[in-house]
Formats: C-alpha cells, sequence, structure tokens
C-alpha cells in the first residue's frame, strides 16, 4: 500500500498488481496500448466507454502479460466478464509479442479530480462528516406502521416481499442491489421501510441510511453550495446500508445522477447493500444515463404489480382492524371492487368513511360510504360494459372471465354467471341476444332464465341480494 504525501487523509492506493518489481512497459508496448485505447469509442460504442472503459491504464509489461488498472473491483468483475476477451484481440493485433491480459485494481477513495477540492477542506473533514452523519436530516424518519407485520401478501407483490425478507433474513447479500419497481400507491415505500426496521432490529450497530432521491439530491446540492462535498462522499459513503426511494427523481439531473454513480460504485465495491425503489423498471426509466442504468439492473429487479380484488379486500380488512371501527364487510368489498387504483387512495377513502363515522356517530352503511365518497367514486366513474361487468363478478367470486364464457353448469360457475347476465340487463342498453353472444353465445332465453332466478334468489335470501347490491354499487358508484 502507498500514499501520496500531501493527500494522504483522502487519496488511498490499493495496489494488487502481480508485476514484478520495476516491470516497466517499453515503448513498443506503451504505443500499443494507445491505439489499442484510441480504438475502445469505435469498437464498443460511447456509453461503454465512458461507463467502463475510460478509467483503464496501463501499468506494466511482464512474459507477455499486458497489466492494465481500473479504480474498483466492481468494474473489473464487470470487464473481465465482458470486455477483456476482447481488449486482447486488439491489443495482440497491435504487438504480437503480448499474449495476456490482466486487469488489476488501484482502489482510490475519491475520484482524482476530487483531490484539489479535498486539499480546500482538509482541516475539517473528517469532524464535519461526523457531524452529517449525525444529522437526523439525512436519514428520512421510518413510519412505525409500514412494517412487515402489516404488509398484506398477495399475488401482485409476492416477488417484491419475497426478495425482501430474503434479503433481511440472509447473513450473506443474496443481490445487490435490490431493485423493486411498480406504480404509485402500491407499497413501494411500506415495503422499503419494512427492510430498514427489520435490518436494524437484526444489526443496531449497522448503518442504515434511508432517504429519497429527492433528499439525496438536496443534500449533494446544499453540500455543493457549502464547498463541503467532502463531507457529504465520505457520509453517503461509509454507510453498510444505503436505501433510495423514488429514483426516477433524479432523471434528467446529470450532477447528481454523477454523484450517485460514484457512490454505487464505492458502496458495491467495499461489499455494503443497495436497495432502490422506482416507479418503473431501469431498462424504462427516461432521463438515467446508460453507465448507471447498467449498475441499477446488476442485481434483482422485482416489480409490485396492480393490486387484485383479494389483495384489495384484504388491506381493507387489517386497516379496518388497525383502526378499531365497525365496518361492515359489504362496504369493504364495495370499496374493494370500485377503487382499483392504488392502496393509498383505497387506504384514503376507508380513512374518510370512519372519521365520518366518529364524527357524525351515524353507523357505516354503503349508503353512507356512497354519500361520502361521492368525489372519489365520480372520479372512477365511466360507462358499463358487459366485459367490465363479467370481469367484476368474476374478480368478487374467485373465478376467471373465461369462466362467464364456458359451457360450464357446476353451482359455482353457474350462479355468478347468471348474475353478471342480471346485472347485464340492469345497468346496460344491450339486448338480450347481444348479452347472450357476450356469454359465450348463448341463446336470449338463457339470459332471460338467469334474470328471473337471480330476481327469485334476491327475494328470499337477503344475505345474497346484499352481495348483488355490493357489485352493482361498485359497478354504478
Amino acid at each position: 500500500m502507498s500514499q501520496t504525501n500531501n493527500h494522504k487523509s483522502y487519496l488511498t492506493v490499493v495496489d494488487d498488481s502481480k508485476a514484478p518489481e520495476n516491470f516497466v512497459p517499453t515503448a513498443e508496448i506503451s504505443q500499443a496500448w494507445k491505439a489499442v485505447y484510441k480504438q475502445f469509442r469505435g469498437e464498443f460504442g460511447e456509453a461503454v466507454f465512458r461507463s467502463w472503459l475510460k478509467p483503464l491504464s496501463l501499468q506494466a509489461y511482464y512474459h507477455g502479460t499486458l497489466e492494465v488498472s481500473v479504480p474498483t473491483r466492481f468494474m473489473k468483475d464487470w470487464i473481465q466478464t465482458n470486455y477483456a476477451p476482447r481488449i486482447l484481440e486488439m491489443a495482440i493485433e497491435k504487438n504480437a509479442e503480448i499474449s495476456r491480459l490482466e486487469i488489476v485494481v488501484i482502489q482510490k477513495s475519491l475520484p482524482m479530480d476530487d483531490v484539489e477540492e479535498a486539499e480546500e477542506t482538509s482541516p475539517a473533514t473528517k469532524a464535519n462528516a461526523n457531524a452529517l452523519a449525525e444529522e437526523v436530516e439525512l436519514s428520512s424518519p421510518l413510519d412505525q406502521r409500514f412494517k412487515f407485520e402489516n404488509f398484506v401478501v398477495g399475488q401482485s407483490n409476492a416477488l417484491s416481499h419475497a426478495a425482501a425478507l430474503r434479503l433481511v433474513e440472509s447473513n450473506a447479500m443474496p443481490f445487490n442491489p435490490l431493485f423493486i419497481y411498480g406504480g404509485v400507491g402500491l407499497g413501494k415505500t411500506h415495503l422499503m421501510h419494512a427492510i430498514a426496521h427489520a435490518l436494524r432490529e437484526k444489526n443496531p450497530k449497522k448503518t442504515v441510511m434511508y432517504l429519497s432521491a429527492e433528499k439525496f439530491m438536496f443534500q449533494f446540492v446544499k453540500a455543493l453550495r457549502a464547498k463541503d462535498t467532502m463531507a457529504f462522499k465520505e457520509v453517503f459513503r461509509s454507510v453498510d446500508v444505503l436505501m433510495i426511494d423514488d429514483v426516477q427523481f433524479i432523471s434528467g439531473k446529470e450532477s447528481t445522477q454523477e454523484e450517485f454513480f460514484h457512490t454505487f460504485n464505492a458502496l458495491i465495491d467495499q461489499n455494503k447493500q443497495i436497495i432502490i425503489s422506482a416507479d418503473r423498471s431501469p431498462n424504462d426509466l427516461q432521463g438515467i444515463d446508460d453507465r448507471l442504468r447498467s449498475r441499477l439492473s446488476w442485481g434483482l429487479v422485482a416489480d409490485i404489480q396492480p393490486t387484485t380484488y383479494e389483495l384489495r379486500l384484504g388491506i381493507l380488512k387489517a386497516k379496518r382492524d388497525m383502526l378499531g371501527v365497525e365496518i361492515p364487510d359489504a362496504v369493504l368489498e364495495f370499496l374493494a371492487l370500485k377503487v382499483t387504483s392504488n392502496i393509498r387512495e383505497l387506504e384514503g377513502a376507508l380513512n374518510r368513511i370512519a372519521a365520518h363515522a366518529d364524527i357524525s356517530k351515524d353507523p357505516i352503511t354503503l349508503e353512507t360510504t356512497q354519500n361520502v365518497l361521492q368525489d372519489l367514486l365520480r372520479s372512477h366513474d365511466r360507462r358499463i360494459t358487459i366485459d367490465e361487468i363479467q370481469r367484476r363478478v368474476a374478480e368478487h367470486y374467485n373465478l376467471k372471465v373465461s369462466d362467464m364464457h364456458s359451457a360450464r353448469r357446476s353451482r359455482n360457475v353457474a350462479r355468478p354467471r347468471q348474475v353478471a347476465m342480471y346485472l347485464a340487463k340492469q345497468l346496460t342498453a344491450r339486448s338480450l341476444p347481444e348479452i347472450g353472444r357476450k356469454f359465450g353465445g348463448r341463446d336470449h332465453t338463457t339470459v332471460m332464465h338467469a334474470v328471473r332466478k337471480i330476481d327469485e334468489l334476491m327475494e328470499e335470501d337477503a344475505s345474497f341480494a346484499q352481495d348483488v347490491d355490493v357489485l352493482r354499487r361498485a359497478l354504478t358508484g
């Protein structure tokens, strides 16, 4: 290990060179390397050159071995896997004496461009870093409600939940980074908070930093203005786990992306865990530099899909238990059918009707729910179609939409199909033959029979009537 005297607090070099002492490249080898280096852009493209190959530097030559260096082990591994064979071929083309390529790491704690800045802040750098680390505002507070025990798991979020649990429970790092993505209000932030809670409980000595991408950007800009970026770098590159929520917000922010890129590399190289969330997959993020995009895709990418009826109903029941409010199942079923956009809006609707009941002292019913949420329900209103009716009914009875069209006559399929036919007659202007055709080409007399049968059952069975009413209200708002 060697150190540069003037910058020993900031620039530490770890030389894992395998070259025998004083094996300096000859002029011919140096010229060959320069020629190869000049070809990188044309051979691999600008993005690959900037992301991976630009830092490559000739270090030594011995016994046919061309030794070149990169600043991090992360880069070494990637280049070794993806580009080294072709680089060796190019080198041999320039000088036939070359027979082997050795990539080594000369690791700097900071890029060379930062050395001058380090000199300016050197008297107080370490003290400032420690002070920054203690600031509460750097790591955002965690919501105590957002833990694994409060996270309702369904088909749409099972992969992300399983990945998060495995990361927390494993003593090693099963994947790095973990990238979780999904639409607004589907539970990404809940899962991120749950991971952070669990990691801190498992090992209180570990530094787990959680913050939004916007906050990361704000802190970086703040450090730039204060000419104190060294302290910023020291803090963010010394954590054990870095968690960045909503990374899409750094799209188009070139300087922030550059800093995040170097932070990412430094942490990966130190075998530290990174966890990221976004509203879309790395490949679909707009305004993100290609080299950063490639790093975000390096580990496991897990999505959270739109919610199902069963998951929405499960979330509402869990929320009801947490609130300790008496809310009929029929109301929850109505909300689960009607509010399908995202979990945040769904929970907000439940909070509104619970608050109204607390203030008015009126019991919560389907009628009061519709009155309290009429603005929200109007926003979800649209022309009712037979396809929509079939989808909602199938979802409600845990069937496939294809069952609405099938020839199956078992009661657990035939009765929901009759309900769907009944609602199609009540809620659309379609004729009986048209409705029959939408249900697998059935005759209009079959639709007439279904309508009569459902009318009879609703007269005889109040519970069944309420079930149909829930579906009707969900479809009509």
